[in-house]
């Protein structure tokens, strides 16, 4: 969210998927998230197939950052570290899975088909 609000992007109809983790009921998140207008779509308790796509880029996440850079000393270098690798990841890293090209651009592409635009000028969040 803060990624999105932070280069001017919508947070409105934005679609969150979940396995009904533990950020559900912390209620600062969840508060947060129907402030800014984010829709929660949750599959059932436990159900890792419905959640298939979140659990891979969780795998990817802790194999690329995780395992290969850390630990690190304390909490402040652990979220730079975190936001560092999901700039990382939508905005300089290849995926295979849609082309080789970046998730930032395949987002663009897919809303100037469906919009005749671009994201910016639909204000449509990205990834």
């Amino acid at each position: 969210m803060w990624n999105r609000e932070h280069v001017g992007r919508r947070l409105d109809g934005l679609v969150h998927h979940s396995d009904r983790a533990v950020q559900y009921p912390v209620v600062r998140c969840t508060q947060r998230s129907a402030e800014a207008g984010v829709v929660a779509s949750v599959g059932a308790t436990g159900d890792s197939y419905g959640n298939a796509l979140a659990e891979a880029s969780h795998s990817l996440f802790k194999a690329e950052l995780i395992r290969d850079r850390g630990p690190w000393k304390n909490l402040g270098e652990g979220e730079i570290a975190v936001a560092g690798y999901v700039d990382w990841f939508d905005h300089r890293r290849l995926h295979g899975e849609i082309g080789l090209i970046l998730p930032a651009e395949f987002v663009d592409g897919f809303y100037r088909q469906q919009n005749g635009s671009t994201q910016d000028e639909a204000l449509i969040p990205r990834l």
